[in-house]
């Protein structure tokens, strides 16, 4: 199939004559015959053209083919021309781009005129055609994108003779999985990114489904498979969400939402965020959520509504910074929402990060009594998993304190501080050792604990030589002073003597 060869010949007037003579002899009594007998004079002379590298003439005559048998709402004679004309000895790439991208416009009026069956039998001969070719791929990539939205629909609205939900939807992913649009340089670039978008979506449907199966199946069962449920899909909605341009998507006309023939809303910059939230929650990385959550703050939409979508979205940022494990990126996010002037407004999530900013203890059962009623109602703490990992970052920032002020202190008295049993408290000091977050020795015979590592005799007398350095620096100081003291009271005892003999 090619379209490099020489045109040896132009078949513009025999094409101008047999086509409005072979639509002629189509309608004459439409019946399957006549129509048959119209696009035999139609194959032969599309033969002829071909052989000519005649494009345009070839282009003509095979649309021409596939709308009569359109027109007579003969499907299976369609479907076969569709096939065999694109099977044809050498048939001209530009012809067979027509010919299925002409088809691909009927698809909407035939479901709707005709009924599915009849939909799917074109679909899959328009899929057979496209399949391995280059020069079609956009053009199957966006029927693959049709199948995959009615195998979801048939998920959401199962009927008698549909396969189970289940594998509707598995069968969706798939599909849309197998397109690597990305590479497609024919497919303008929201077109492509809204291919990547529901790809995720699928991709995040199908691995709560799996999740769903995975933990009923092992509830009894101890430990966890690393791969286990939809691990494999979240993996790829990991990948594939690197594919998308953020700056692209915050385009103000990206944000625009239209519905496709299937009721399934066009994805946008604040859809990505929240499957990318979605993503985040499913892998406790709070600190990415919170990022996620000042994306979508920025967003000029959300920005504006600061009553409702935007008071959410500072709120949740607050909420999952603060649930976010410490380290040098949480903590300088943390501050700079401290000071924003935003945040500043919402009066108990700031006094929460206040407390966590501040060099002061935490005591949990006073944060109970004081903030649990009002989070335990918001989305985010309402799941106990959240509220526990909010009790162990205050049990953190509390070690982090009282590391920074003492240097030895008892396991009981630390105990006491951090309102935990001994056992818990050597479990969650053990874990910040781990981490590199504190320094710290437990002496269990002893029940202290050190959080000052034992010093080599290079470092103390290093620091001894230093401090005596300080030290005469300071008397050497103090001489000069007292020199330039005794000078000063010399010169004015001179001078009054000298008055007294004047």
């Amino acid at each position: 199939m090619s379209d490099t060869r020489k045109q040896e010949k132009d078949f513009t007037k025999e094409v101008d004559e047999a086509i409005p003579a072979a639509e002629q002899v189509a309608k004459a009594r439409g019946r399957s015959g006549q129509l048959q007998e119209a696009l035999d004079k139609l194959f032969a002379l599309e033969k002829q053209t071909r052989n000519a590298a005649d494009l345009k003439s070839t282009t003509r005559l095979v649309e021409a083919i596939t709308r009569f048998a359109y027109e007579a709402q003969d499907f299976a004679t369609l479907n076969n021309a569709i096939q065999t004309l694109s099977k044809k000895h050498g048939q001209l790439k530009g012809a067979t781009q027509g010919m299925v991208e002409q088809a691909m416009g009927w698809l909407d009026d035939i479901r709707q005129r005709n009924g599915i069956e009849t939909w799917l039998e074109l679909v899959e001969t328009l899929r057979a055609v496209t399949e391995g070719k280059l020069y079609l791929e956009t053009p199957r990539a966006r029927v693959t994108l049709q199948l995959a939205q009615y195998n979801e629909y048939l998920a959401q609205n199962p009927t008698k003779t549909s396969p189970p939900a289940r594998e509707c939807m598995i069968k969706a992913s798939d599909l849309l999985s197998e397109l690597q649009v990305e590479t497609y340089s024919s497919m303008e670039r929201k077109e492509k990114t809204d291919f990547i978008l529901n790809q995720i979506r699928l991709l995040i449907e199908v691995a709560r489904i799996k999740d769903a199966e995975y933990e009923k199946d092992r509830k009894d069962v101890k430990g966890k498979d690393p791969m286990g449920g939809g691990e494999a899909e979240w993996l790829k909605v990991r990948v594939a969400s690197r594919k998308i341009n953020e700056e692209f998507l915050k385009e103000k006309e990206n944000e625009v939402s239209t519905n496709d023939a299937f009721q399934r809303p066009s994805l946008n910059i604040l859809s990505y965020y929240d499957m990318m939230v979605q993503y985040g929650l499913r892998h406790h990385a709070y600190l990415d959520i919170a990022k996620y959550y000042r994306k979508v703050w920025e967003t000029p939409s959300i920005k504006e509504d600061v009553d409702d979508k935007g008071r959410v979205a500072l709120e949740n940022i607050v909420y999952f910074c603060i649930l976010a494990p410490h380290d040098n990126e949480q903590s300088d996010m943390m501050h700079k929402l401290h000071s924003d002037p935003a945040i500043q407004k919402l009066e108990p999530q700031h006094q929460i990060l206040k407390s966590f900013t501040d060099q002061e203890i935490m005591r949990w059962p006073a944060i109970e009594q004081v903030y649990g009623p009002f989070l335990r109602q918001t989305s985010v703490f309402r799941v106990d998993k959240h509220w526990e990992d909010l009790h162990t970052r205050i049990i953190e920032h509390n070690i982090r304190i009282i590391a920074k002020y003492y240097s030895r202190i008892t396991l009981n008295r630390l105990t006491v501080l951090l309102d935990l049993q001994a056992k818990d408290t050597e479990e969650t000091l053990s874990r910040l050792v781990v981490s590199g977050t504190v320094w710290a020795r437990i002496d269990r015979p002893a029940g202290v604990v050190n959080f000052r590592p034992k010093r080599s005799a290079e470092e103390i007398m290093n620091d001894w030589s230093s401090d005596m350095q300080k030290l005469l620096g300071h008397v050497e100081k103090a001489w000069m002073d007292m020199n330039a003291a005794q000078a000063a009271q010399s010169r004015v005892k001179a001078t009054q003597s000298a008055e007294v003999i004047t």
